[in-house]
């Protein structure tokens, strides 16, 4: 027997200012489920999270919670105001008998020290505090809003670990694919108000939505046909004429009526790049490049060439200096040391992390426009400003709406819009995936795909730069940046190791350095004993059987009627996974250590 569930949406139904924006959603959370909610911006999911949380009454259902279960829910925007630090703001969150000290632990893992005051955090470091006291108690529930925003890739790779290891149930709201789809085993999709619900992770439910879509396709088609069929009884045939059929006129009526009331998915994003002249076949050759701040290396002695059609993703923590590569490589700022040189005809676009270009004042259709006109140049064809903002998905009565009253899914639009409706051949995208929905992802790796010109794309979505870069140069710390071939999932192939692990390696042999010039002497007659070399020599191996082991597990629970059939072997596997994915961590910790070990007593 299925175990009762922990949470429950029955038959929700909620209504903004007149316009339906949930009618008949549901949403059920078992013990262990792991749950991706997916539906285009603004479609409600934020809304139904919300619900789920208590924070937003509905008009009409029912929600339930179970009484002794425990929730923790993650906003997009946390309120910090009322505390005096980060930690005690994530301290205030535990309940009682929860560990204290991992508190501590979590905003350490997540960049923070605790001692920072509310009041001078950034939006990212408010988000990374949030996310702390969320995940502190460990609760039965974990309700997360998009909880990769503003995190770099070691980050995100440290929260899905971190995720990975707890027992919560959780409903995920992400665009970031790769994260969705190696944490979840089931999907919710809200859609024009309405969830369904498929019990495969995200991996499974493109497939599924696109098939739910041709679908409904046929069955409009059908009905169209039915009410032209009725129609044509109606006008022309004989019974009509003599009598009227009551019985077909009322079916003829409510055909009708399905045919108004059929909400169609709402129109799609409309995304094209207005393309300049053809650059020479040289964009951008990189010389030994150099650039400290102070003390600080940002760049040192790096060399690349860019060539017409290459698009280049550059990955690394923030603060690594991401943003400052970018410029070298463009010319907007000049390097300490090396060479830059660009190549002919370059017409360069951009996109910049922070809108910057985006002043909250400036009205809809002037950001777009650059003011003073109405009509807006793409590939040489005069377009009304009112007809490109249609093609991204905003209204005609949004023309005159300041930026800062837009969503931030609706200003991350604005500024693609902007950008993209700039003559270019050189296309620098810096974080262009934030804030954007899925179907909107979909078209922007179309448009930097079939882009003719150069592009360069800052990002922390893996999946989308395994779908655009041609290679990816990384950040591997004090100023070292090296580049390899490929996406994202190729330069970690190469690499041997993901960016956390690097990370970390690199922290350590940082951290060595001074340990080692105190030491040089006794490591110098220091040796492996013989426990340490056979750990050395039978730590990988153990790791691959772990991993195979992982492997299985995730196979075996990702089958949806699993838990239905067998709760007590579902909460066994689920155990099991988790008790193989802390040994796996710690022999990789294991043989980290003893491999540095063995690096320093070799010289």
């Amino acid at each position: 027997m299925a175990a009762a569930p922990l949470l429950s949406l029955q038959n929700i139904h909620l209504t903004f200012g007149g316009t339906t924006l949930l009618e008949s959603a549901e949403l059920i959370v078992s013990p262990g489920q792991r749950i991706a909610l997916v539906g285009r911006n603004g479609s409600g999911k934020s809304t139904l999270l919300k619900i789920a949380a208590g924070d937003v009454q509905h008009d009409g259902g029912v929600r339930f919670v179970e009484p002794s279960a425990t929730v923790r829910y993650l906003p997009q925007e946390p309120d910090l105001s009322a505390f005096a630090t980060t930690l005690a703001y994530v301290e205030a969150g535990l309940g009682p008998g929860d560990d204290i000290y991992r508190a501590q632990y979590l905003l350490n893992s997540l960049g923070l020290t605790g001692e920072e005051s509310p009041k001078n955090l950034s939006g990212g470091e408010g988000r990374r505090a949030a996310l702390a006291r969320v995940l502190a108690p460990k609760p039965d529930i974990l309700l997360l809003d998009e909880p990769t925003n503003h995190l770099d890739l070691p980050a995100i790779e440290w929260l899905q670990a971190e995720l990975n290891s707890l027992r919560s149930a959780m409903v995920l709201i992400s665009h970031d694919r790769r994260f969705l789809s190696d944490l979840t085993r089931a999907t919710v999709w809200l859609d024009r108000g309405v969830t369904r619900r498929l019990d495969k992770g995200f991996s499974a439910f493109e497939a599924w939505r696109d098939t739910v879509l041709e679908e409904e396709e046929r069955d409009r088609h059908k009905l169209d046909r039915q009410i032209v069929r009725e129609e044509h009884w109606l006008r022309y045939g004989v019974t009509a004429r003599r009598k009227r059929n009551v019985g077909r006129l009322e079916r003829l009526g409510n055909l009708r009526q399905d045919r108004r009331e059929q909400r169609r998915v709402t129109g799609a994003v409309n995304m094209n790049v207005s393309e300049g002249r053809t650059s020479g076949a040289l964009v951008v050759e990189a010389e030994n490049i150099s650039k400290t701040y102070g003390d600080r290396v940002i760049v040192n002695d790096f060399s690349t060439r860019v060539l017409r059609g290459d698009r280049i993703g550059i990955v690394g923590p923030n603060g690594a200096g991401k943003t400052t590569l970018i410029k070298m490589l463009t010319g907007l700022l000049e390097p300490d040391s090396g060479k830059i040189k660009l190549g002919s005809a370059l017409e360069l676009a951009m996109l910049d992390q922070g809108r910057a270009k985006l002043v909250p004042e400036t009205r809809l259709k002037d950001a777009l426009t650059g003011g003073g006109s109405d009509t807006i140049h793409i590939n040489g064809e005069a377009r009304h400003v009112v007809g490109y903002m249609k093609d991204f998905l905003f209204t005609p009565e949004q023309a005159n709406t300041p930026i800062g009253k837009l969503s931030g899914g609706e200003r991350a639009r604005v500024a693609l819009a902007r950008a993209l409706s700039l003559p270019s051949n050189f296309l620098v995208l810096d974080e262009p995936t934030n804030d954007l929905d899925l179907e909107t992802l979909d078209l922007l790796e179309e448009m930097v795909s079939d882009y003719s010109g150069t592009a360069i794309v800052v990002s922390h979505d893996r999946d989308f730069l395994d779908r655009v870069a041609t290679s990816v140069i990384i950040a591997e710390g004090e100023g070292v940046w090296t580049e390899y071939a490929g996406g994202y999932s190729d330069m970690v192939i190469q690499r041997g190791e993901g960016v956390n692990a690097r990370a970390a390696i690199t922290k350590a042999h940082r951290a060595g350095k001074t340990a080692l010039a105190q030491t040089s002497a006794a490591t110098a007659k220091r040796k492996l004993s013989f426990k340490e070399k056979h750990a050395l020599e039978t730590l990988p191996k153990d790791i691959e059987k772990l991993e195979a082991e992982i492997k299985t597990l995730n196979a075996a629970l990702a089958d949806g009627s699993l838990y239905a059939k067998d709760p007590a072997g579902f909460a066994a596997k689920s155990k099991a996974l988790a008790a193989a994915e802390a040994k796996r961590a710690a022999a990789e910790e294991q043989w980290l250590e003893l491999e540095m070990l063995r690096e320093e007593i070799e010289g």
